[in-house]
């Protein structure tokens, strides 16, 4: 039944008084302020509260009301930017591992269907959560889970080094069309210099390995290495990089902590390259054995930054290195010593801003001698001088059980709290997410219950995007909101902002939507709360939020009844 005329003046003379001011977000406190080992964990304090669905189209008026409630169209009208109402910004990611099929394609062989069905459930499970990015394992191996003319199709698709899955699809552009339906980024993840795995098959003649010797050495594990010395090793993991980077409307650019390999694939012993380092020495090389190879992964990481910029500067580079730097620092820590082993001078890299974001490994528990995670997490955060994103990748698997819950829930709450101006983690796996129903539920029932905006970074565009054209329909005690933007092609979330009485909340939305029905009316008979105001804005790949418009709902419904 459409509304009275009566019922609709009064929810404009009600609606009409109330303020329409900007709610603000407060900033959590600096690290600094904090006691580093004795943080509480605190729930947030949003909490939306709604009924609504998401209409593909808006829904029709009945005949009846047609004549009282014409659509209602309202272009951009404000010249100056305005600030919407608080959202959640957090970035929440999970890895999604290929190599060895440790999350998808469950297995080598499996038909186009299965894989993309499996690839779906994925992508669904992380939505459901409130996940907003995935790191895909895009080159495990020197190979390719996409269609390249540089390396080969992976064996981790098909059992068979070269072989393209049939029927065919780009398995990458699947995933990167997938998430992108659902609102969510997705990070291109590449080992730059691995170039054959254990349990990658047999090396055969259309692996790299074959095709590319004079680059390649071999390990005691059985891998097969890329010399990260060699400008000829360089050169290919920079034309892979940049060739994704072209052809693909990828969000990022992900390097794990694989540099030079951990001396346990060598059986201890050194890295094998004392050819290298010899031809370097005969041309007039002055740096010691160990300086040597830093440099060149420094020069390799500070080239792929760059040359990413050159050509999309809105996809991020970022890396996700061993957890600690150097034992000792700070005081405390110990452990594997990744300058002097992986030679990854990890801390020059945020140091300097060759990376847009930085996820440090932090895979240790809260209270763990040696490794402590919040003193990790400190220390990393001082030495972000460029005020670069720093999203730590978290273990959370440290058994099936209520304390594995408390140390994950934990170690969100303390990165809130530590890395307030960006706020982030990345989870490793999604495998351990899929096995784990307890930590599931309790993240989405938790610190995951609302939704998240991925942190903006204004060091690449901080331009804001258009503000979208709001269009209303009112039936049925509902109103349909539907929304146009004149360059959705770089937009990849929508932001529908509510008010039931005063409180102002939210629902992100991905880019394939346009529309979103709410009834006018929220909670019980007895306790009913009139939507009393509602607003739009669009967020670009970047994070930019657009300028914010509010409309009074009341006003809405007098007009159209008028």
């Amino acid at each position: 039944m459409p509304l009275k005329l009566k019922s609709i003046f009064t929810l404009f003379l009600l609606t009409c008084t109330l303020s329409s001011s900007v709610a603000q977000g407060m900033l959590s406190p600096k690290a600094s302020e904090l006691k580093i080992q004795q943080l509480a964990v605190a729930p947030e304090q949003f909490n939306p509260n709604f009924t609504s669905e998401v209409a593909e189209k808006a829904m029709p008026l009945s005949t009846s009301f047609i004549e009282k409630a014409p659509e209602v169209g309202f272009p951009e009208m404000v010249s100056e930017f305005i600030a919407s109402p608080y959202v959640m910004r957090e970035f929440r990611a999970a890895w999604v591992a290929t190599v060895a099929n440790i999350n998808w394609p469950s297995r080598n062989g499996l038909s186009t269907q299965e894989q993309q069905k499996e690839a779906l459930s994925l992508l669904d499970f992380l939505k459901a959560h409130n996940y907003n990015a995935v790191i895909f394992q895009a080159r495990p191996q020197a190979d390719a889970l996409y269609d390249s003319q540089l390396e080969p199709w992976s064996y981790f698709l098909s059992g068979e080094v070269g072989k393209a899955p049939s029927p065919y699809y780009d398995p990458l552009q699947f995933w990167i069309d997938a998430a992108h339906e659902r609102g969510m980024e997705l990070h291109v993840w590449l080992n730059p210099y691995r170039a054959h795995h254990g349990t990658g098959g047999a090396v055969v003649p259309k692996s790299l390995v074959r095709t590319n010797p004079d680059i390649m050495v071999s390990l005691r594990n059985g891998m097969w290495w890329m010399d990260p010395s060699k400008q000829a090793t360089q050169d290919h993991s920079s034309a892979v990089v940049m060739d994704i980077v072209k052809r693909y409307n990828i969000d990022g650019i992900h390097f794990d902590d694989y540099f030079y390999p951990y001396a346990s694939y060598n059986g201890g012993q050194d890295f094998p390259d004392a050819d290298s380092y010899q031809i370097y020495l005969k041309s007039g090389g002055k740096l010691t054995r160990p300086d040597w190879r830093r440099a060149e992964v420094n020069k390799f990481v500070k080239r792929i930054y760059h040359e990413i910029k050159a050509e999309k500067p809105e996809v991020k580079f970022g890396i996700s290195p061993f957890g600690i730097w150097r034992p000792g620092y700070p005081h405390s820590i110990k452990g594997l010593d990744q300058y002097n082993e992986l030679y990854a001078d990890a801390k020059l890299w945020l140091n300097e801003g060759w990376i847009d974001y930085f996820t440090p490994q932090l895979y240790w528990e809260i209270n763990k001698v040696g490794q402590s995670f919040p003193l990790l997490l400190d220390w990393w955060e001082k030495e972000n001088t460029q005020n670069r994103h720093l999203w730590p990748g978290i273990r959370i698997d440290y058994g099936r059980n209520a304390a594995n819950v408390t140390e994950t829930m934990n170690q969100i709450d303390l990165t809130r709290k530590m890395v307030s101006e960006s706020k982030g983690t990345a989870h490793w796996s999604i495998g351990s997410l899929l096995k784990d129903p307890m930590l599931t539920k309790a993240l989405v029932e938790g610190p995951y219950k609302n939704q998240a905006l991925v942190p903006a970074s204004p060091w690449l565009n901080a331009t804001p995007p258009k503000a979208p054209v709001v269009e209303t329909r009112f039936a049925d005690h509902k109103i349909t909101i539907s929304w146009s933007h004149d360059a959705s092609d770089t937009i990849l979330n929508w932001v529908v902002f509510y008010k039931y009485a005063e409180t102002w909340e939210y629902i992100i939305l991905d880019r394939t939507k346009k529309s979103l029905e709410m009834s006018l009316y929220n909670g019980t008979s007895e306790n009913s709360k009139p939507l009393t105001n509602i607003g739009v804005t669009a967020v670009d790949k970047t994070g930019n939020q657009s300028s914010f418009n509010t409309m009074v709902v009341g006003e809405l419904l007098f007009w159209g009844a008028d």
